[in-house]
């Protein structure tokens, strides 16, 4: 009997998640000729700072950019561009639901951590960390998706 219910409930949650129209859902980018320059370097790069997908804004992966060097101050400069990002889109940090961390070192992982909490006090987002080269000088890079 549990096999039947399982099949039964997994195609009614699909289905009830597909788009109602698929241009209801189309992809915008929403890249902001505003941003600092740090974090789109290059405008003509193949990709965008953000996509809005129906009430989702999927940020590309961000770096803390120059300033001083370890990963707590990076980290810290990277949550601060992704907080930036998300108000001129539009949401807030609060409104996160899930991030990929990427660390060059995952030793560095508690220390990154620290910081990562302050940004997430009340709100607690899914996440994934990676160990990755990222090549540079950059010890972390952060990519998020939230709620728009």
């Amino acid at each position: 009997m549990f096999r039947f219910i399982a099949a039964v409930a997994l195609p009614t949650v699909l289905f009830a998640c597909q788009p109602e129209t698929p241009s209801t859902y189309a992809a915008e980018a929403i890249q902001q000729p505003t941003a600092p320059e740090y974090m789109n370097p290059n405008p003509r790069a193949p990709y965008s700072e953000g996509v809005r997908y129906g009430g989702l804004i999927f940020l590309a992966g961000k770096t803390g950019g120059p300033g001083e060097p370890g990963v707590q101050a990076e980290t810290r400069r990277t949550l601060e561009s992704i907080q930036d990002a998300l108000e001129r889109f539009g949401s807030s940090m609060d409104r996160v639901v899930k991030c990929t961390v990427f660390l060059v070192d995952m030793a560095e992982w508690s220390a990154m951590n620290e910081v990562y909490a302050e940004f997430f006090q009340e709100n607690k987002p899914a996440r994934t960390a990676i160990g990755i080269s990222l090549g540079g000088d950059t010890r972390v890079e952060i990519e998020c998706i939230a709620a728009a």
